[in-house]
């Protein structure tokens, strides 16, 4: 029995060799038809098409204008040539006047930082009234803390994003 299945396969095997090879070896039936792409084909249109000696000629006269220097070489190029320009005085701006600089109308006076915490908290005097303002806390209404140093105070305008930074006073006597 398998010597049968063997001559069976071998059998088979050789059927397919030859329909592989007969596929391969026949050559594709050619028609007479142009391809889609040579039925679109028009050629241009050109009255005279003789080559064009007068542009040619003022080829030939036009010089090069640029800095001349030997690319091959590796000597540095020539200093450029200074070009006077001349320069028209800008003219005034004619936008808005500039921002005046926010003032803050309370004094920064001091500060502490909780041992427990870490927090710091600032110190700020408006007349008779003090604060007691932590960093993010908003001052008089309108001013958010940012950030306190060792002698100054970044304050934020919440209406308009501008900031500002006050210095560490002396609290007057009273």
């Amino acid at each position: 029995m398998p010597r049968r299945t063997s001559f069976i396969l071998l059998a088979v095997l050789v059927v397919v060799f030859v329909v592989v090879a007969y596929w391969n070896v026949r050559t594709p039936d050619v028609s007479g038809l142009p391809a889609s792409i040579d039925l679109k084909y028009q050629p241009i249109a050109v009255e005279n098409p003789a080559l064009r000696l007068d542009l040619l000629d003022h080829l030939k006269t036009t010089q090069y204008e640029g800095p001349h220097r030997n690319i091959f070489s590796d000597a540095a190029p020539p200093p450029p040539t200074a070009r006077r320009v001349a320069v028209a005085a800008p003219p005034p701006p004619s936008g808005p006047p500039p921002v005046p600089p926010l003032v803050v109308p309370a004094t920064f006076f001091g500060y502490v930082t909780d041992a427990s915490t870490g927090t710091r908290r600032a110190f700020f005097s408006e007349g008779d009234n003090v604060y007691v303002v932590a960093v993010g806390d908003v001052l008089l209404g309108r001013f958010r803390l940012l950030q306190i140093g060792n002698s100054t105070a970044e304050l934020e305008e919440t209406a308009s994003g501008r900031r500002t930074t006050v210095t560490l006073q002396e609290p007057g006597n009273s």
